[in-house]
């Protein structure tokens, strides 16, 4: 399996943010579960929440809307082990009227071990029809994107 990373894969992420392996996380073959890797995209989306000042779920108190999971995506270039020391990396990749979607990344020692992406939509949770992005979360993630 070919793991090399270009330099820029791990530069491109402004937002990083560190987890190390735990042995609960490791199965027979002695690396990370694959189904542990959304676990891992969930981390570093809270993360990324609190690094753009708006930490979940406090960022949604309030609105009539909520944020559904509506797709999730894993590409698998390598494994982690346990006690591994790992960067989970995230950005916003695109920002539609009511979705957004966030690159991520799984780097150990800036070797890219996972690429994957994950896709919310805002609605109305009694509903569950879309609705428009908030506009303090929608400018808060625009500002961080832009280097603010």
């Amino acid at each position: 399996m070919n793991t090399s990373t270009h330099p820029s894969e791990f530069s491109a992420f402004r937002f990083r943010t560190p987890l190390r392996v735990r042995w609960a996380e490791v199965d027979a073959q002695s690396i990370v579960f694959n189904g542990h890797y959304l676990t891992y995209f969930d981390v570093g989306i809270t993360e990324y929440w609190r690094a753009i000042g708006l930490p979940w779920p406090d960022t949604m108190v309030g609105e009539p809307t909520e944020l559904f999971v509506v797709k999730s995506l894993i590409n698998y270039r390598g494994s982690a082990r346990f006690d591994d020391m790992l960067d989970i990396a995230v950005r916003a990749g695109k920002l539609g009227k009511s979705s957004m979607t966030f690159e991520m990344g799984i780097f150990r020692d800036g070797e890219r071990l996972i690429s994957g992406e994950v896709v919310y939509v805002n609605a109305d949770p009694h509903t569950r029809q879309s609705a428009p992005i908030p506009q303090k979360l929608r400018s808060a993630i625009e500002g961080y994107e832009a280097g603010g």
